[in-house]
């Protein structure tokens, strides 16, 4: 299994995380929980009480993703939630369905959470920043979880659409930008994709919410689907080091039309521009400024 370190300062966004729970899913789902071995306290948190002894035995009945969270719902009744924080990772050992992708390494320094499942996977939780989380809730008490009360609709799922954008950006007086990163209108987007999406619909990331035309904002739900899409058929955009479950590099950041090409020209045909960076609320923005309105 490769090694690597974690993503500087970018946040796995929605695809990385999808990648993450589908590479997961042959090693986890349908598989009981043959031993818990938790190696720390917590993380950014600390684990909820008697966690080994709570995931131990349990069969993890469905693998399921809500905005930047993975959730295995455990045949206990309860849900496990794992969110990986700056620097998380997850990496699989041992033989799934036939497929072999490395002996059990010896538990490293940042290997906080190992679980060995009864299929002979193991599943390891590496966190260098420990900025990651696990936390356990009743399955029919996540809704109210603190981490995912009060998320919006799934982008790719069909309370998102173009109507209900509408009514959410209706007067309000905040950068279009800062406005699709509110998890609260829509879960799960992040920096980077949302920059590719200003980009494909020729919206600046400037441009306040409240004085886009409906038909402008329109446009925006496909670009989002597509965008995020892409990116999860490509195994999610390795920055630095994301990392597949199984080693590999996801490869979506070759497809980046603006996000980190600072000085670049604008890929639009027919633009003569360059791609700009400029900061809003402690985060880079990559556009054009010249086909972007």
């Amino acid at each position: 299994m490769h090694r690597a370190t974690q993503m500087g300062e970018t946040v796995p966004e929605l695809p990385e995380v999808e990648t993450v729970r589908r590479g997961l899913q042959p090693a986890m789902e349908g598989q009981r929980i043959a031993r818990a071995d938790i190696r720390r306290a917590g993380l950014r948190w600390p684990f909820p009480a008697d966690m080994g002894e709570r995931l131990q035995g349990q069969r993890v009945d469905r693998l399921r993703r809500r905005a930047k969270y993975i959730l295995a719902d455990l045949s206990s009744g309860e849900t496990l939630i794992i969110h990986l924080g700056m620097s998380g990772r997850m990496l699989i050992s041992g033989a799934v369905q036939g497929r072999f992708h490395a002996a059990h390494p010896t538990p490293e320094k940042h290997d906080h959470v190992v679980l060995d499942m009864e299929n002979g996977a193991r599943v390891t939780f590496n966190d260098a920043r420990r900025f990651g989380a696990m936390d356990l809730c009743a399955t029919p008490d996540l809704d109210e979880h603190r981490l995912l009360a009060g998320l919006g609709p799934e982008p790719l799922g069909n309370g998102f659409d173009e109507s209900y954008l509408v009514a959410c950006l209706r007067g309000r007086n905040t950068p279009i930008k800062s406005a699709l990163l509110d998890q609260k209108i829509v879960a799960g987007l992040g920096n980077i994709y949302v920059c590719e999406v200003l980009h494909r619909t020729g919206i600046s990331p400037r441009r306040k919410a409240a004085n886009l035309a409906p038909r402008r904002i329109r446009t925006l739900v496909p670009a989002i689907r597509d965008v995020l899409s892409e990116a999860i058929e490509s195994g999610g955009s390795s920055l630095r080091d994301h990392r597949q479950t199984n080693g590999e590099l996801g490869y979506f950041q070759h497809n980046f039309r603006v996000y980190d090409r600072q000085g670049q020209p604008c890929p639009t045909p027919h633009c003569q521009g360059e791609i700009t960076r400029i900061v809003q609320s402690g985060r880079s923005s990559f556009y054009c400024p010249t086909c972007q309105r």
